[in-house]
């Protein structure tokens, strides 16, 4: 088989096996736990997602060293999926928020190596086989958010997202998953930066970056926007979910098929992606974020306002802005630290990066959202409003620091430069 083809399988079935439970599991949890140990269960979905960031903190640098030094990374890559698939198999028996805490800690011990694994065999495959990668790659990586989407309308469809099944249907795809990576050519382990340090090794040289104070600000910011990128994650589905409660709103198409409606938001990403060098090039890296910012305030600010029935036209708009508020971020900032940093520190700067979105990021992202809604939340009724405009006033501010603090000179060459 053509390995584009393959290569695109595999990123299909990456990001296949995640969305059929990230958005969905928020809105299961909901339905299906009550508060444990006297945490609200808003607080409880919070931090079984903010799991995932302290999973982030050290398992992908680990598998990237036994993947480097010690077997082909397409086996690693194999491995992990499938033990992830074996310990996600187990969220369909748990009984209460903490034993699912633990569930989805270990399956994103094994799940999130896999994101950058995947990346790293796609490269060294294209390169092996001669791609050029910067224009093959990306028509390759866009089947991933195609099957994060398709994952999403499955369950929403069959309606696996109200139960245990929406678990065993990703323990099985993750475990096919990781069946068809041991299929792809081998990517042997080169015994690659045998003489770093272990500190090296886990990117931790990269911390030098914090005495630039124009890295260290926007690392800074990163973080605060990792937070945000959580919220809608946990609480999405539930928000719109809630809605059922409702005789006005029972019945309708948002309630009914709330994680077909949250996908218009990656949707919205696949589009917006091909917006980016136009943006960067006439506005520049500061504005393309206050963009995001303000994209992230919108988005929580047409969640305080939108609603299933006469108000779903806020919630589409919502996720429209989504896409905006994603990529111009997440893509738009990993191109600047691209920039910014000397070409010897680059991997460990794009490391940091992800360290402090997903990592520190969703840590603080999960813990200040569940108490967020725990702390609107009377009578184990939530109310929703206060929760959103609470988050898009949060993002404001950061949009507000964020212009005064952050000094940057827009230079269009240099990014034309970066982009091509």
């Amino acid at each position: 088989m053509n390995i584009k083809i393959r290569l695109t399988i595999m990123n299909f079935l990456q990001f296949f096996v995640w969305g059929i439970w990230l958005i969905s599991l928020g809105g299961y949890m909901g339905q299906t736990f009550g508060p444990i140990e006297g945490d609200s269960i808003g607080l409880s979905i919070g931090r079984t997602y903010g799991s995932m960031g302290w999973a982030s903190l050290f398992m992908p640098a680990l598998l990237g060293i036994i993947a480097d030094k010690y077997f082909s990374a397409q086996k690693v890559l194999g491995i992990a999926h499938i033990i992830g698939g074996i310990a996600i198999f187990f969220a369909s028996k748990a009984t209460n928020s903490t034993e699912m805490y633990w569930v989805i800690f270990a399956t994103s011990c094994f799940y999130m190596p896999t994101i950058a694994l995947n990346n790293s065999v796609s490269y060294a495959l294209l390169n092996k086989f001669s791609f050029d990668i910067q224009k093959t790659f990306t028509p390759i990586r866009v089947w991933g958010t195609v099957g994060f989407i398709l994952a999403m309308w499955t369950t929403d469809i069959t309606d696996w997202k109200s139960n245990a099944n929406q678990f065993v249907f990703a323990a099985v795809a993750m475990i096919i998953t990781g069946l068809f990576c041991f299929s792809l050519p081998d990517v042997p382990a080169e015994n690659k930066n045998t003489n770093q340090s272990l500190s090296s090794k886990f990117g931790l040289d990269s911390f030098v970056l914090f005495k630039q104070k124009k890295l260290a600000i926007f690392f800074v910011f990163a973080m605060f926007l990792g937070a945000a990128l959580q919220i809608t994650n946990m609480f999405g589905d539930t928000f719109i979910r809630d809605f059922g409660s409702n005789p006005e709103y029972q019945g309708t198409f948002g309630v009914e098929h709330s994680v077909f409606i949250i996908s218009l938001s990656q949707i919205s990403e696949t589009l917006f992606i091909l917006t980016i060098p136009f943006f960067l090039k006439r506005f520049g890296i500061k504005q393309v974020m206050m963009f995001s910012m303000l994209a992230w305030t919108l988005r929580f600010a047409l969640f305080g306002i939108g609603n299933p029935g006469s108000g779903v036209i806020f919630l589409i708009l919502s996720m429209i802005v989504y896409g905006m508020a994603f990529d111009f971020f997440n893509i738009s900032g990993s191109l600047f630290v691209e920039k910014q940093t000397d070409s010897k520190m680059r991997a460990s700067a794009q490391g940091l990066f992800m360290l402090m979105t997903n990592g520190v990021g969703a840590i603080l992202g999960g813990e200040f959202a569940g108490r967020t809604v725990s702390y609107f939340t009377v009578e184990n009724k939530v109310q929703w409003p206060n929760v959103w405009f609470s988050f898009a006033g949060y993002a404001f501010v950061i949009l507000i620091l964020f212009a005064i603090v952050f000094k940057y000179k827009h230079d269009p060459e240099e990014v034309d430069k970066v982009s091509h």
